[in-house]
């Protein structure tokens, strides 16, 4: 057996009795993007980019907009292609082969897990800001974790318990109340863009970009436009969720493409415009020091009632967003387990629901783990690695994909992919070397981790899910 493993067939099914229920249609698809896309990053990490960029975060939304925009097209063309759970995972193991497939997923597993999370902690600072300003003291203990001086962010957990409720109930269900929620973010944002953008002072726009375009590190961290651009990258990646959902997608040829582009659209129009909004209306410094950013901004702006309404519309919508990455997760867990690469009892779907309930609860409980014990910033940066590693991944998948299996029907082509593909993967690993020394050093460790469960489990235990299933074949 080759290093790199088995490839899976373009067009192989999954085992019957295995299989997700189709319940999502084209509504349904770009919710679950905005949902995923328009969550903490815009109402959360404004701040933490405004402190590594200053007002240039600005630029460094646009610059991680164009970069996820390319990994966006490919996506869109593989997932109609391999219209399969599993999103990168799944197209690594179609287009590169298992051990990549491995490493893909592994980080993916990571990616949503941390993803959850830093939404989860980011959600509790609006709902204690919001709680906290109608006069309610809270015990400081239980709503930071050990790393302020707490012992446990006991919103953020009890968040994830109840989005993981949410799921287990059943993927349509969830989904449609995504919608509501999705409608909720956007109606407070607007909101938001209107009350702030009339302050707009272009003073507060110099110096535009204070640390420099570059990743450097200033004061044991990195500063910079490109070191904003790697953190915000966080705001953007939620169109992963939508081609990981495409298994149980109604029509996933017209429905696929339209979820992941449109919500990719929407949402780069709306980050533009928050951001300037945000960044014109009050100094980046004291923009970057809040947890609650827009909220602060309108408060500084002598306007309570929008801060307390834009801080509610956070409260309630941004679980929207642990929704949609919990989701993304648990499908990720799933067609691994299926795959034979993670243990096969994993892959069990709830009769009632269609959806894959065991491992929506395994994946619940891990994120509200993490999120009470970890930081925002932590988190979103380990994040952000796993994510760039499934984007270049992708963009590499298309380009294998246009010259091994050029014949092959796509209902969605990606123009000029050669160009697309090169321009996704040379971004992400740019985006990848501006992230922080340490917190490469633990995406390393997570991956190492990873490639010795594959090679000591994994490797052999599809191998012997491959054998079975071609003996089954066989014998009729």
């Amino acid at each position: 057996m080759s290093i790199i493993g088995p490839r899976k067939p373009l067009g192989a099914q999954a085992p019957q009795g295995e299989t997700l229920a189709k319940t999502l249609g084209w509504p349904h698809l770009i919710a679950l993007g905005v949902g995923a896309i328009v969550g903490t990053g815009i109402y959360t990490l404004t701040g933490v980019g405004a402190e590594r960029a200053g007002p240039a975060v600005i630029l460094a939304f646009a610059i991680a907009g164009a970069i996820c925009a390319c990994a966006a097209l490919a996506y869109a063309e593989l997932a109609t292609m391999i219209p399969a759970a599993g999103s990168a995972y799944t197209f690594s193991y179609t287009a590169l082969g298992e051990t990549i497939a491995w490493v893909v997923g592994w980080s993916l597993i990571l990616e949503y897990s941390l993803a959850c999370s830093t939404v989860a902690v980011g959600w509790s600072g609006y709902l204690v800001g919001w709680i906290q300003a109608i006069g309610v003291a809270l015990p400081p203990t239980l709503l930071v974790g050990p790393h302020a001086g707490g012992i446990i962010n006991l919103p953020a957990v009890l968040v994830a318990l109840a989005v993981m409720g949410m799921l287990v109930a059943g993927t349509r269900e969830s989904a449609t109340l995504n919608i509501v929620l999705v409608v909720i973010k956007l109606v407070a944002l607007t909101v938001f863009v209107l009350f702030a953008l009339p302050a707009f002072d272009a003073q507060n726009l110099h110096p535009f970009m204070p640390y420099g375009f570059g990743s450097t590190e200033v004061e044991g961290t990195k500063r910079g436009v490109m070191a904003a651009a790697a953190i915000v990258f966080f705001a953007f990646y939620g169109f992963d969720a939508v081609a990981t959902s495409a298994e149980e997608a109604k029509n996933p040829g017209r429905d696929l493409t339209i979820g992941i582009v449109g919500s990719m659209l929407v949402c780069t129009a709306i980050y533009m415009a928050v951001a300037v909004a945000a960044i014109g209306a009050i100094p980046f410094l004291q923009l970057a020091s809040s947890p609650e950013p827009l909220a602060l901004v309108l408060r500084t702006l002598n306007q309570p009632l929008a801060a307390q309404l834009i801080a509610l519309a956070a409260v309630i919508a941004l679980p929207s967003v642990i929704l949609v990455m919990m989701y993304g997760q648990s499908r990720i867990f799933f067609v691994m387990a299926r795959d034979g690469l993670l243990p096969q009892q994993l892959a069990t779907v709830s009769k009632r629901s269609g959806a894959p309930t065991r491992i929506t609860v395994l994946t619940g409980l891990s994120i509200a783990a993490i999120a009470g014990f970890f930081r925002l910033d932590e988190i979103a940066e380990l994040a952000n690695a796993g994510t760039l590693v499934a984007f270049i991944a992708v963009g590499a998948c298309l380009m294998v994909l246009r010259r091994n299996a050029a014949d092959a029907p796509r209902l969605f082509r990606c123009p000029a992919p050669y160009l697309v593909g090169t321009l996704a993967i040379l971004g992400c690993l740019y985006l990848l070397y501006s992230l922080p020394g340490a917190t490469l050093i633990r995406f390393l460790v997570w991956n190492a981790i990873g490639l010795v469960a594959y090679f000591a489990y994994g490797r052999r235990a599809s191998f012997a899910r491959r054998a079975e299933a071609d003996r089954v074949s066989r014998t009729g």
